[in-house]
């Protein structure tokens, strides 16, 4: 059953936080992405193909993609983060992985790792949905063979209300709360992540995952203009180069 609830920062059940996107922020990186959802930031940094070591990790058929999450220490509206590796950092860093996989052509590089750092200065909740964006961009950004984008972003129910892109204090509201993250990757019109925080019933999370697409189809515009952006300035310094 619905109850009363209004959120906190004012915005309407469906709207998500302010978005900006930009690629080629780290200069020593083959790609990169600073991806920023209201008051959550995250930077991703990709380094490869590169061959993998040991070599008994290699694969003449395909490639690895590895992630690495990492939020720092007071980055969190929340509890202070402690520095150095995490059960839950571990945790999304393979969600990550899994996320991104699905839209990527790991056939072109066998024997070869993809490595994506990702880190976040400032969060407000969506963290890893935010990690996996900046990820995506970072991918296109270092020209790795993608089949899809890959947009995510958490929605959930406070009180049985859906809402779309939950920040920390809808996330630590004291009534019925249900946090539902997801990447979506739009051209395939397929999901390649969905968790879920929370208790809902079939038809719940059948139109949590209606709002979801809906929403990172949105995200999805944002990453591609980035990425537009980048090769038109790209372009334009080859020509002056010329």
């Amino acid at each position: 059953m619905k109850k009363s609830f209004k959120r906190p920062d004012g915005r309407a059940y469906d709207e998500i936080r302010p978005i900006k996107a930009e690629v080629g922020v780290v200069s020593r990186a083959d790609g990169s992405a600073r991806f920023q959802i209201g008051k959550t930031v995250a930077y991703a940094a990709v380094y490869g193909p590169r061959s993998l070591y040991p070599k008994f990790l290699q694969n003449p058929k395909h490639g690895l993609l590895r992630c690495y999450y990492n939020m720092l220490p007071f980055s969190s509206k929340g509890e202070r983060i402690r520095p150095g590796p995490s059960r839950r950092a571990m945790e999304i860093s393979l969600v990550t992985e899994k996320a991104l996989t699905p839209a990527i052509d790991l056939t072109k590089y066998p024997n070869a790792v993809v490595d994506v750092f990702i880190e976040l200065p400032q969060t407000d909740a969506g963290t890893r949905c935010a990690g996996i964006t900046a990820a995506a961009m970072a991918l296109a950004d270092a020209g790795i063979v993608m089949y899809d984008l890959v947009s995510a972003v958490a929605v959930g129910y406070v009180n049985g209300n859906l809402i779309a892109d939950l920040i920390y204090d809808e996330e630590a509201y004291p009534g019925e709360v249900a946090d539902i993250p997801v990447a979506y990757m739009p051209r395939r019109d397929k999901f390649s992540l969905l968790q879920m925080d929370g208790k809902v019933s079939s038809e719940q999370l059948q139109k949590a995952l209606e709002l979801a697409k809906k929403v990172c189809l949105q995200i999805c515009d944002i990453q591609r203009k980035a990425l537009k952006r980048r090769y038109e300035k790209y372009k334009l310094m080859e020509n002056m180069e010329g």
